[in-house]
């Protein structure tokens, strides 16, 4: 997060039935140096801070040399590559962002990762924190983000990785908060710094008085937790206008920014200002 210690859409990996021999294999691997097992690169979606107007963090999104998205790149991969792949997308986004000047302007860098695909937490960091360095991004500015892409098989391992992760200073989210696999078990049994509320809470919340409802009491639950809530896909100033109304003030979406291949994206803002919202109920009519 800005203030605080702060990828890629990715899949979580199965653990069960894995021998130790991969194990020792994938964690030989982040000590000893990645290689990419298929070509590709970055592009980069600002989430803004609606308040101040500035960007709050840059989203790091795997995409092909040619642009293809990430769902296309892993349906090319075989699954045992997956924690390699994990490996490879945030350092060449730690190394692009640096390039790019992200840390002049002390956004922070979001990286999506996968904590079952983590076999070792602190042979799997090494790499990070060696990159970081060699290319000057302070660690103050790297944010990972946890995606619920599959079930999630062992807790506890999970709960291991995001300690250790934690305990480096790193800010640790939940992507796609809502959507998922048990994902109200997960921000209950994770210690997180942010959550990104999931589209489908998102598109047409203005419309919609239950999502409505659903969303303004997310936003009480955070912040009694003291964890930031982003949403993300706002795409109309309908949305913007509503989610300012429920207390939310970090956006991502294509109102403000598309992702930029290579590039960091010009940010339009919304012309109109929109008071942020108080904590509140919503009464609603059967």
């Amino acid at each position: 997060m800005r203030a605080t210690p702060n990828l890629v859409n990715t899949l979580t990996i199965k653990m069960h039935g894995t021998s130790s021999a991969l194990h020792a294999s994938r964690c030989s691997a982040c000590k000893n140096g990645i290689a990419e097992p298929l070509p590709f690169s970055m592009a980069f979606q600002p989430v803004v801070d609606t308040s101040s107007q500035t960007v709050f963090a840059y989203e790091a999104l795997v995409r092909g040399l040619n642009h293809e998205s990430a769902a296309s790149l892993f349906s090319r991969l075989n699954p045992d590559d997956y924690h390699v792949f994990d490996q490879a997308c945030r350092l060449k986004a730690i190394i692009m962002a640096a390039n790019l000047g992200v840390p002049a302007t002390g956004a922070s860098l979001a990286v999506n990762f996968m904590p079952g695909a983590v076999y070792s937490p602190w042979a799997c960091l090494r790499q990070t924190l060696r990159v970081a360095h060699e290319n000057n991004f302070p660690l103050s500015q790297l944010m990972f983000e946890v995606t619920e892409s599959e079930e999630v098989r062992d807790p506890a391992h999970m709960e291991r990785v995001i300690a250790e992760y934690r305990s480096q200073g790193f800010a640790i989210g939940l992507d796609d908060f809502g959507a998922g696999f048990a994902s109200l078990n997960l921000f209950s049994e994770l210690t997180l710094d942010f959550v990104k509320l999931d589209a489908r809470l998102v598109r047409g919340i203005h419309r919609r008085p239950r999502t409505e409802a659903i969303v303004l009491a997310l936003v009480a639950l955070c912040r009694s937790l003291n964890v930031r809530l982003i949403a993300e896909c706002v795409e109309s100033f309908e949305e913007y206008e509503r989610l300012r109304q429920c207390g939310i003030d970090l956006m991502q979406g294509y109102l403000f920014a598309r992702p930029m291949f290579e590039q960091l994206p010009t940010i339009t803002w919304p012309t109109s200002h929109v008071p942020l919202g108080k904590i509140r109920t919503l009464a609603l009519v059967a």
